[in-house]
């Protein structure tokens, strides 16, 4: 028998998502990326564009995320490895929480940023203009060096 998790709306789904995180303020974000976990930004194009990005985060839209992010996906990026630590930001905190919760289902360690990029903004902590393409790290790329990050397949969709 399939026994599945069930709420009763999408306040309870969130709060049990979150009760599986440790969910990261501004500055703590910025700390755990000092010792090598990576900021990957799951807002589309028009809200990047609006609110600016955290340089050195990573360009993943949320339909894609589990798929760059797995390292065992043949669409993975050449950074998702075992292992490797992520926090997942949106605009407000609240989908990156429900993708994190997603992340951390299939194995792959991550937190979110709790406020988003709207937090570290309020934090004083700098934003770039946007947007920048997907699948990519947010200039100015001087202040990190991911390498290639491209993995298999970026420029042709993956079918996923």
């Amino acid at each position: 028998m399939d026994e599945r998790a069930t709420y009763r709306g999408v306040a309870e789904l969130l709060a049990a998502a979150r009760a599986g995180l440790s969910r990261l303020s501004p500055e703590q974000a910025a700390e755990a990326v000092a010792a090598g976990a990576l900021i990957v930004d799951i807002r589309p194009v028009w809200q990047r564009a609006a609110e600016g990005e955290i340089a050195g985060s990573i360009i993943v839209e949320r339909n894609h995320l589990e798929w760059r992010l797995d390292p065992g996906s043949d669409a993975r990026l050449d950074c998702a490895v075992p292992g490797q630590r992520w926090v997942v930001t949106c605009s407000q905190g609240y989908t990156s929480s429900l993708a994190a919760a997603a992340l951390n289902s299939i194995g792959v360690p991550a937190s979110d940023l709790a406020g988003g990029v709207q937090a570290w903004r309020a934090a004083g902590l700098p934003l770039v203009t946007g947007p920048s393409r997907i699948d990519q790290v947010v200039a100015p790329a001087s202040l990190l060096d991911f390498g290639d990050l491209g993995g298999p397949d970026v420029e042709h969709e993956a079918a996923h």
